[in-house]
């Protein structure tokens, strides 16, 4: 037998290859495909079963797509409804893939058909839980994501407490636990980096597994803090519902080349919207298309795209580096943004070669925000990390102003001041002076670097101590 974790960092995802004398099972596929295919091809196995441990809210999945492409059967937990053709599994079905049988255990909470999935290899001596988001390392999924008109925060929570107690925990303690997701993701509050662990150390290293703790507890403990989800949740969760564009009519769409002629005209149509997915260094030292979002491919480029384009319909044409076109248009298929257009034929060099207008931000080292901060030289500067990152430690003196909620607080700011950027490394910095420029902003300059070169340059940090809070 053959069991496989295939880990996708962009979105701290985990999806699942099981093999056993040639058949084959996905759990939580990812939008792309063609990786389960060539598994599958590379086994000589057919691909049964699509498990899908409940309706993901982060991501898109590709279960609708490898069930046409294999004929498997898409299976989903007790109670689930879709637009699709499925199988509605029950509590305690077995499920054959070649020699070995798959368990479904409904575990609701995190929503309330979720479903974790039970094998055992009998061969290497090994058991396995497919957990989904009932259960993480180190955490456990949240409980508002899949809110009814008759279902609260505190209900859901209620109902995944009772499954980890009554379902999970009682399974043996060298069970290997296979989550969903990993740090990084939304869909927890503090997951760990690790991917996978024993449940008996779990239950000893798992808040949320601590045996005396107690309903109530519990309840108040998953309750208390969450952030709201990020925009796009209930627009993929909907998706996941239903039948959508093929990946491949996406690849089709999304790959044409646009010569920059066309591209120009398509850039000051206000239908479409220019994607910039260069490395940071062609963006700063280059420029930009006007009225272009930075996103770098090279981070967490689907969670930003989900949480700052608003619109999950729209238009996109994409401004990447050579030979990643289908990386990009792959990306933003993961997280529903299915209406890529293409990109520019020639890449940015093309547009500077047809001598068009340039974009360009100011770019300067930690030194020199040090200096020019302390001599009262700086217009504005902005810290545009997370809240709770701020609040843990900044710079004395200066606001935070997060990424994460840049659209809805815009307003906010003075188009004719010159603002200075920062996020912990550079990166969340990079897409927040993109959008400040997008908006109208005429001079926005990035500090290379971020908030760990700023730190080194022995500028005055405050730090915050949270106070002490009885419950």
């Amino acid at each position: 037998m053959k069991v496989e974790q295939i880990f996708t960092s962009c979105i701290a995802e985990m999806a699942y290859y099981i093999e056993s004398n040639g058949e084959a099972a996905i759990i939580d596929p990812l939008r792309e495909v063609e990786p389960y295919l060539e598994r599958a091809k590379n086994d000589n196995a057919k691909i049964k079963y699509v498990f899908l441990t409940h309706f993901h809210a982060d991501f898109v999945s590709g279960h609708v797509d490898l069930a046409n492409k294999t004929g498997a059967t898409i299976v989903y937990g007790p109670g689930a409804t879709a637009n699709f053709d499925f199988h509605e599994g029950s509590d305690n079905e077995l499920f054959k893939i070649g020699d070995a049988e798959l368990k479904l255990i409904h575990t609701p909470g995190h929503t309330m058909e979720s479903s974790s999935y039970y094998l055992e290899d009998n061969e290497e001596n090994k058991k396995y839980l497919f957990s989904g988001d009932a259960l993480f390392i180190g955490d456990v999924g949240r409980p508002d994501l899949a809110i009814k008109s008759d279902l609260t925060e505190k209900d859901l929570a209620g109902h995944l407490f009772d499954s980890l107690r009554n379902r999970i925990m009682p399974l043996s303690d060298d069970t290997i636990v296979y989550p969903n997701h990993g740090a990084g993701s939304a869909c927890g509050k503090n997951m760990s980096k690790e991917t996978w662990d024993t449940l008996g150390n779990q239950k000893k290293t798992n808040y949320a597994l601590r045996a005396d703790m107690t309903k109530e507890e519990f309840i108040v403990e998953l309750t208390t803090g969450i952030k709201p989800p990020p925009q796009y949740f209930p627009k993929n969760a909907g998706m996941n519902k239903a039948v959508n564009k093929s990946i491949d009519d996406i690849y089709s769409d999304g790959l044409t080349p646009i010569d920059v002629a066309t591209f120009k005209e398509m850039s000051e149509d206000s239908s479409y919207l220019v994607l910039d997915t260069r490395k940071g260094t062609e963006y700063t030292q280059k420029g930009t298309i006007p009225g272009a979002i930075w996103i770098g491919i090279d981070g967490g480029f689907a969670p930003w795209v989900g949480a700052l384009i608003v619109d999950i319909a729209q238009k996109i044409i994409i401004v990447a580096d050579e030979g990643r076109e289908q990386e990009v248009v792959m990306r933003l298929a993961r997280v529903g943004y299915d209406n890529s257009q293409g990109y520019l034929k020639g890449g940015f060099d093309s547009w500077i070669a047809a001598g068009y207008e340039v974009d360009n931000i100011g770019s300067i080292s930690a030194e020199e925000f040090k200096s020019n901060f302390e001599s009262k030289s700086m217009e504005q500067p902005l810290d545009v990390r997370k809240e709770s990152e701020f609040l843990s430690e900044h710079v004395v003196g200066i606001e935070n102003f997060p990424l994460d909620s840049i659209n809805q607080n815009f307003a906010e700011i003075d188009l004719e001041k010159e603002y200075f950027l920062h996020c912990a490394g550079g990166y969340r910095s990079l897409i927040a002076t993109s959008i400040f420029k997008r908006n109208g902003v005429k001079n926005v300059t990035d500090v290379r670097g971020g908030f760990g070169a700023i730190k080194k340059s022995g500028i005055a940090l405050t730090e915050y101590v949270c106070p002490t809070t009885l419950l």
